[in-house]
């Protein structure tokens, strides 16, 4: 394997145009989901803006269109156990490589979240038989939350189970999540429901992909689009920093004869050969953007990146309880937070941005505010 050598500021240019940020021409959601592996959907605004600052023609109606109409994005829980969108044809491939670490089957987790290992157990066999398509289903396309907890009470006959189920918003359905048994279904009065995927997707596997194969198809994703990096900068982003290191090493081991290494401030890093004369070529970035709250071109990063974050705006932008701030970015570096508040936008900045783009940045972005 050959060593290249680029800057950061050279590969934060590249990010910001293989994003479709300082390209903003993603023809749909789904485009913006697939090249970003996925889009961080917590908050329903942020990830509207997320797709609609990279897109040729933003469309307010196109995420819920992609989602309940043509069934081509999917809602989920996935990366890092939070809520995602993510091109439901590319869905078996991230359940298949999270899958590897089942970490419901640890006792500090079921002591938890006060459930037994047998409960946890019957709880994941009797969802997708209590789901539409599974063998106790039937009535609506999707069951409300309320709905799922009857049904499986009904399918174990454990009345414990209602309590464990409905006493923490999500935690005991994101195995199902992880699993590929689970998603979200079309809102129904205001309320969230859950479906299967096999049931809601046309094309869903049968059985997931072998996850050696998903987790290098998952690793050459996250490359195209958040390279170069490290494997354990791809752990941290796809697991939070837990994965299985045999695991973790034989993705990356055979991914090995598609990547070249390049060499940054001293840290070694990977990137996919078919980029490299694509990032060689690239010069650092001059423009000022302004991205949403949980935005991929941070959360593809490690929080302590410093050429990305620098040291003293961190606590601006990764806060309490995981929440990370909207940013403006400057020469691909966060320069600074920014907030919106009844369609009015206010900056704070740490370093000085150039007026007249921060402007025009702010002024594109308060017409794509949801």
């Amino acid at each position: 394997m050959t060593t290249a050598k680029l800057t950061w500021p050279q590969i934060l240019a590249w990010r910001l145009r293989r994003q479709f940020v300082s390209e903003p021409d993603a023809p749909d959601p789904v485009a913006v989901a697939r090249r970003l592996c996925g889009v961080q959907a917590q908050v329903a605004s942020s990830a509207q803006l997320a797709v609609a600052v990279r897109s040729d023609k933003p469309d307010p109606a196109a995420i819920d269109r992609a989602l309940w109409s043509d069934r081509t994005l999917a809602k989920t829980w996935i990366m890092r156990g939070t809520l995602h969108l993510v091109p439901s044809d590319g869905l078996a491939d991230y359940c298949a490589a999270l899958g590897t670490l089942r970490f419901w089957e640890k006792g500090s987790w079921q002591r938890g979240h006060g459930v037994t290992a047998d409960e946890i157990a019957a709880i994941i066999d009797a969802v997708p038989r209590a789901l539409p398509g599974g063998a106790q289903s039937g009535g609506p396309a999707a069951l409300t939350r309320e709905e799922l907890v009857d049904a499986v009470v009904t399918v174990t006959g454990d009345d414990h189970l209602r309590e464990a189920l409905t006493s923490g918003w999500g935690a005991l359905l994101k195995p199902l999540s992880r699993l590929g048994e689970l998603c979200y279904g079309p809102p129904r009065d205001g309320r969230v429901t859950f479906t299967s995927p096999r049931a809601w997707f046309s094309g869903w596997p049968a059985t997931l992909p072998p996850y050696e194969e998903a987790g290098v198809r998952v690793a050459r994703a996250f490359l195209g689009a958040h390279g170069p990096a490290t494997p354990e900068m791809f752990d941290r982003w796809l697991f939070g920093g837990v994965a299985k290191k045999t695991v973790l090493k034989g993705w990356f081991r055979d991914l090995a004869p598609e990547l070249t290494e390049v060499e940054t401030d001293g840290q070694t890093l990977l990137t996919l050969t078919e980029h490299l004369d694509d990032l060689a070529a690239t010069s650092p970035s001059t423009e000022v953007h302004l991205l949403p709250g949980f935005d991929q071109y941070i959360l593809g990063a490690p929080r302590d990146l410093a050429p990305l974050i620098p040291p003293p705006l961190k606590p601006k932008v990764s806060r309490q309880a995981g929440w990370i701030s909207p940013v403006v970015v400057h020469e691909g570096r966060v320069a600074g937070v920014w907030e919106a508040k009844n369609g009015h936008i206010t900056v704070d900045l740490a370093t000085p941005v150039p007026p007249g783009p921060l402007e025009e940045a702010i002024t594109r972005t308060r017409t794509l505010l949801p």
